[in-house]
């Protein structure tokens, strides 16, 4: 049970690139915020299931303000990401959340204490290498020319930002779960969520009429997100949080190959060889512990 946050973590990944490939599809029936708010609303009958069964723990006020300050951030990348999902490829916008961890060594240890070790700080920046290495056949015009090639992906450049959001919002939610349980907070959380971004659809949706087929592609990917967050929580809850999210965005891989295979995008190759640096910040991280 030593290593059991990754394999959740693995988990977490998996579900997580499978409901952004479905969620890419989605977005064919319907605006980005009628979508993310219908993920958030699909994911919640699996989690308010699983409510009943918890029980619920005291709750003080360091767990209040962590929760209140984490939400309008969620709200501002949940409204990024799906954008970034629209606008550009998958394999040239997910591989940026590998960005996250390398945030975290510096944002989890001003929140919440957490070192991270020198093998551990390696393979994230193992991880970081491999997201350079997307546009890698862009060298050959300079050395930084892979980064100019970032900034012409619009989705790229959104992710980005997520990235760093993610980075504040994974640390305030680990002193959340510390201050209740990882499913009860996990659980209310995301329910404030679909709450909150309920009248933010209902004011820049682009059409008024939400029909059965956009709910339907919707469905499963909202399924997939709940057994993303549950994963996700426990997770982070055995481990610290640049471990955690680092592992989490092994979703990369999965996500590079999905946008091949079922999106049929093209530089497979190069893409695969910045996953495959990231598979050896994995096992780094990994042996760290």
């Amino acid at each position: 049970m030593e290593h059991s946050w990754v394999w959740l973590s693995l988990v977490a990944a998996f579900t997580l690139a499978t409901s952004d490939a479905l969620t890419k599809k989605a977005l064919a029936f319907h605006d980005e915020y009628v979508v993310a708010w219908l993920r958030l609303v699909f994911s919640l009958p699996l989690l308010l299931i699983l409510f009943l069964f918890i029980p619920v723990p005291k709750l003080d006020k360091e767990f209040y303000t962590a929760f209140a300050f984490s939400l309008p951030l969620e709200i501002a990348s949940i409204i990024l990401y799906i954008k970034a999902l629209r606008l550009s490829p998958l394999s040239l916008t997910l591989p940026f959340l590998a960005l996250t961890p390398v945030f975290l060594i510096f944002v989890s240890f001003i929140i919440l204490g957490e070192r991270v070790s020198f093998s551990g700080a390696v393979g994230i920046l193992f991880i970081t290498a491999g997201s350079y290495t997307l546009n890698i056949s862009k060298i050959k015009e300079g050395i930084f020319e892979p980064l100019r090639a970032i900034t012409k992906e619009k989705g790229s450049v959104l992710m980005i930002v997520v990235a760093l959001i993610y980075s504040l919002t994974s640390s305030l939610g680990k002193m959340a779960i510390k201050h209740s349980s990882p499913l009860f907070f996990g659980i209310t959380y995301y329910a404030a969520l679909a709450v909150l971004f309920t009248p933010i659809v209902l004011y820049k949706r682009k059409s008024g009429k939400i029909e059965g087929r956009t709910i339907l592609a919707v469905t499963l990917p909202g399924i997939f997100y709940s057994l993303m967050v549950m994963s996700h929580m426990i997770a982070i809850s055995l481990a610290h949080v640049a471990y955690v999210i680092t592992i989490k965005r092994m979703s990369v891989i999965i996500g590079v190959l999905y946008g091949y295979f079922f999106f049929k995008e093209k530089n497979i190759r190069e893409r695969l060889f910045g996953a495959m640096l990231m598979f050896i910040g994995f096992v780094m991280v990994v042996t760290a512990l």
